[in-house]
């Protein structure tokens, strides 16, 4: 081809290379490119490739002085623009098929009792081979592109409020390769059975996933929690632990319940939580991997020497796999330790009991009514008795007195009543000056103080009665207006018979 056909060649590539604007934009461009990213990426690729086709003959051109330096640098333009276009056209398509998916999510307990979910993420989005084979890209840029890798993925956990519940409450993996899954390790904030991951990657793609949480099979035993774990009862009564059992086995599902530490004057059993129906052994289904209990114990009436008033004793709640008991000594043969009952790889829950007595005031008094005359007293006594479980303190016995009256009560205070001590007050009503006849009545109220309790017993009524004062000089006239009746009558009578 002579010296003129190659410059009038390069001239109608340069005007037909002029139909792509200054943007880089191919006169060919497509609306629905945006739509449709892969075809878009078909077409980019094709003025890619003129581009780069054109600047090479127009740089070769140059080599040979056949075209001007401007002309060079506009080629150099075109196939610049070209080319960003294409790579913006590869970034559109990669992003838009870039998928994150969660492989994994076991839920386990950590030695101090706290829940974590190790989350599993993979990078699923796998389209490297197929991009290449659909649009015979070449290595470098696709590579260099790194279609194979999500960068900046962020992990958080949530509730069904969509509130975090992950401690970090977001977590950043700087790269997700293909085929490379990554483990992440959350502390959870609350204590759930599923969860939101809600994930954050590409450029701005976010995606939502309630996913149930998976149990760690790989440790056969129950995890046992309570929230009212440490209580105050009273001697003679009962306490109720609430149980949470949480099961992570993946061989076995049926599990036996048993207390160790607890002295024998302590009854206990373990009972479903709505109702009295007692419980031995529980059984997990596999929609079912949680389940709630209760622990009934009830005190000795009277403190003996294992159980001591304000002395706390702590226990523990067992749940034991049914095929390992056969395995187990006898569990109340001896006084377990922590250390011990950690060694036996089931699940527990350390209780503690704080045995409490409180004192009980029994008033008694032998007459409660009393007739007096209106310049007479009232002298009586009262019986206290402590029928409790703890020492009475300070006992104090009041009298609400009719208007004017007079009191003495000998002791005023009583400074302390053993369990079942006894003790007598005095006490001396006096009426008033001028009283007049009829019923009056005095309350008689006692208090106390039991293990800084309040204690109050029953209040006593005492009635009393004023006589009127009597007429002596209107009782003899009656009197011998009585004689001289039965008299006249006796006269009358005999007179009567000798007629």
């Amino acid at each position: 081809m002579s010296r003129l056909a190659r410059l009038l060649l390069a001239l109608c590539l340069c005007f037909g290379l002029s139909g792509l604007s200054a943007n880089g934009q191919s006169n060919n461009f497509n609306q629905r490119d945006d739509k449709y990213r892969l075809l878009g990426l078909k077409r980019a690729k094709e003025a890619y490739e003129v581009a780069r086709a054109e600047y090479q003959r127009q740089e070769e051109m140059f080599n040979r002085q056949l075209i001007t330096k401007s002309e060079l640098e506009r080629a150099r333009n075109i196939f610049s623009d070209a080319e960003v276009n294409y790579q913006q056209s590869l970034l559109a398509v990669l992003f838009e098929e870039q998928y994150v998916t969660v492989e994994g999510a076991v839920k386990y307990q950590d030695k101090n009792g706290r829940k974590h979910v190790r989350l599993t993420l993979v990078n699923a989005s796998g389209g490297s081979a197929e991009f290449y084979k659909l649009i015979e890209m070449e290595d470098e840029l696709f590579r260099s592109l790194q279609p194979d890798v999500i960068n900046n993925l962020y992990v958080s956990l949530l509730n069904e409020n969509g509130a975090t519940v992950s401690q970090p409450y977001e977590a950043k993996i700087e790269q997700l390769k293909f085929g490379a899954p990554a483990v992440i390790d959350f502390a959870l904030l609350q204590d759930l059975d599923a969860v939101t991951v809600y994930l954050i990657y590409g450029s701005g793609t976010q995606r939502n996933m309630k996913i149930f949480l998976q149990k760690d099979a790989t440790v056969n035993k129950v995890a046992v929690q309570s929230e009212q774990f440490s209580q105050e009862v009273e001697l003679g009564k009962s306490a109720s632990f609430d149980l949470t059992l949480e099961l992570y086995s993946g061989t076995e599902n049926t599990f036996s319940l048993e207390v160790v530490n607890l002295p024998e004057q302590i009854s206990r059993f373990f009972k479903e939580p709505s109702g009295s129906a007692r419980l031995s052994q529980l059984k997990f289904t596999e929609s079912t991997h949680t389940k709630k209990a209760s622990l009934e114990v009830t005190l000795p009436d009277r403190p003996t020497a294992a159980v001591e008033m304000d002395k706390p004793i702590a226990f523990y709640v067992l749940v034991i796999p049914r095929d390992r008991l056969n395995d187990l000594p006898d569990l109340r043969s001896k006084e377990w330790t922590q250390t011990e009952i950690e060694a036996l790889g089931v699940g527990f829950a350390r209780m503690e009991i704080l045995p409490r007595g409180k004192g009980k005031l029994l008033v008694r008094a032998t007459q409660l009514y009393h007739a007096i005359k209106s310049d007479g007293a009232v002298t009586m006594s009262i019986d206290l008795v402590n029928e409790g479980s703890h020492r009475l303190d300070n006992i104090e016995v009041k009298a609400d007195m009719p208007l004017n009256w007079t009191k003495l009560i000998e002791p005023t205070i009583v400074s302390k009543l053993e369990i079942g001590g006894e003790t007598r007050i005095n006490l001396t009503f006096t009426p008033s000056d001028n009283v007049s006849a009829g019923k009056y009545e005095v309350r008689l109220r006692t208090t106390a103080m039991s293990n800084s309790q309040p204690i109050v017993s029953e209040d006593k009524s005492v009635t009393v009665e004023i006589l009127p004062d009597s007429n002596i000089l209107g009782t003899l006239l009656i009197l011998v207006l009585i004689i001289g009746l039965v008299a006249g009558i006796v006269v009358f009578g005999i007179k009567l018979s000798r007629r």
